[in-house]
């Protein structure tokens, strides 16, 4: 956007000119990096006058700084410095008012010196902030900027992942089978999720290999239960005996390989399915996207055909769902948004649209093929003229192949900034599935995922 100036000279007594700005968590973040005012009234999720609900108050200089704005972009715009601002302030903004900041020409000296009248008013009661008068020094002569050219901010913040432990902390603990815990990362993940109060481990291998290490972490394991297994594959086949007994509601992963753990829960006979390939999903806490994004397959199907790809998409859609997202907006990928015949993908993409539309794939819409540009950006939609529900808004992301989808992860995770957690869906109990090199975020929220999926499954009555 080119941001104009008004020069001295033409100026008018009266003249007026204004700003609004929706005031976000992510402005309150910023501002107290910017300043150094780490003021806790002023931060989001801080309950400071006891009432039991956040404040989440915006700093009185935050609303100042918008008058700074009008002064700076409109009125008299580039070029403007200050003189003086004498501000009153008369109420509190909070994270999701929407304000306006408006200036008001009251004087005109000769020197190009410039009196104004301030104020900042919150639209929904049209109640004033800030009030106050400014004095500055206006430009002579015409300038202008495109301000295209600031550097864009990030707030590294995870919120969702937040929302989704609080979600699941609310609700009883799972009883969970661990299948070989023999490594620090694996017996302290586990460990932290029953602290976290998500689940009730019971721990599957060397018994006493997992007691010297926990007394070696200094864990104390109290009345944790312990169920001994001479190897990888007793231990998995131990948890899916558990689980077929409703002994256990979810089962997560040691320290060991993803096949040996999955290989007896696959089996069509002894194992845990219920009709549904299994299929990993992704769920990823993006700075700076203000929901969940789940992507899927991106750890277990290699190359799935259009029969994996139906189930991968029901069972991204009943994780979204279990997350509260009601009508998850599910954004079937490919390198372009046309079908065409010399891609498969695309061809897959639009096969399963049209399956959702016909009840096929139900309850969340479906669209594709889409490119990622368009999957996740309006901007990149309305320039292709893409139109819909799912365009530039995905929810959920499907992606071709495991390579795209391990790529796509690992991309947002180390350059974005993002945290990643996800689980196995498509057998009896939740799977919980982390890389045996993931820290423990990612173990616990995994774990959150499960708690938010066996409620959801039950409060629906299905398996």
């Amino acid at each position: 956007m080119i941001i104009k100036n008004f020069p001295f000279d033409t100026l008018k007594l009266g003249q007026t000119a204004e700003l609004q700005r929706l005031c976000t968590t992510d402005d309150l973040f910023v501002f107290a990096a910017a300043t150094g005012n780490h003021n806790p009234m002023h931060l989001p999720g801080e309950d400071i006058n006891g009432d039991g609900k956040p404040d989440t108050t915006a700093s009185g200089i935050f609303l100042a700084a918008m008058i700074s704005a009008v002064l700076g972009n409109v009125l008299p715009g580039p070029g403007t410095s200050y003189h003086s601002q004498a501000l009153t302030f008369t109420g509190h903004a909070k994270a999701g008012d929407t304000l306006l900041a408006r200036v008001t020409v009251t004087g005109l000296a000769p020197s190009g010196i410039v009196d104004l009248d301030t104020e900042v008013i919150r639209l929904r009661d049209a109640a004033v902030m800030v009030q106050g008068k400014a004095q500055v020094q206006a430009p002579l002569g015409p300038l202008s900027y495109d301000d295209r050219d600031l550097p864009g901010l990030v707030v590294q913040t995870h919120r969702q992942f937040d929302a989704i432990l609080k979600r699941a902390q609310a609700l009883p603990a799972l009883t969970t089978a661990v299948v070989w815990p023999d490594e620090v990362q694996a017996l302290q993940g586990a460990l932290l999720a029953q602290a976290q109060g998500l689940i009730l481990p019971v721990l599957i291998g060397p018994t006493a290999r997992i007691r010297a290490l926990a007394k070696d972490i200094g864990a104390d394991l109290g009345t944790v239960q312990l169920v001994e297994a001479a190897s990888e594959t007793a231990a998995a086949e131990q948890a899916v005996v558990l689980a077929r007994a409703g002994k256990v509601k979810a089962i997560m992963k040691g320290h060991l390989h993803t096949d040996v753990l999955l290989r007896p829960m696959l089996d069509r006979t002894t194992g845990l399915r219920i009709g549904r390939r299994f299929t990993h999903v992704f769920v990823l806490d993006v700075p700076g996207l203000n929901h969940p994004l789940l992507v899927s397959d991106g750890a277990i199907n290699i190359a799935p055909d259009l029969t994996t790809k139906i189930d991968i998409v029901q069972n991204a859609i009943n994780l979204a769902h279990s997350l509260g997202i009601a009508q998850p907006k599910v954004a079937v990928l490919s390198a372009v948004e046309t079908v065409s015949t010399d891609m498969p993908s695309s061809m897959d993409a639009a096969a399963l649209s049209k399956m959702a539309d016909r009840g096929q794939i139900t309850g969340g819409l479906v669209d594709g093929p889409l490119a990622m540009d368009n999957a996740v950006s309006m901007a990149a939609a309305r320039t292709k003229g893409i139109t819909g529900g799912v365009a530039g808004q995905a929810d959920v992301l499907i992606v071709p192949n495991l390579d795209a989808g391990n790529i796509l992860v690992k991309l947002l995770t180390h350059l974005a900034h993002a945290e990643a957690a996800g689980l196995v869906m498509g057998a009896s109990v939740p799977i919980i599935l982390t890389s045996r090199a993931d820290g423990q975020a990612a173990r616990v929220i995994s774990a959150a995922l499960a708690v938010l999926q066996v409620h959801a499954q039950a409060k629906a009555g299905l398996r």
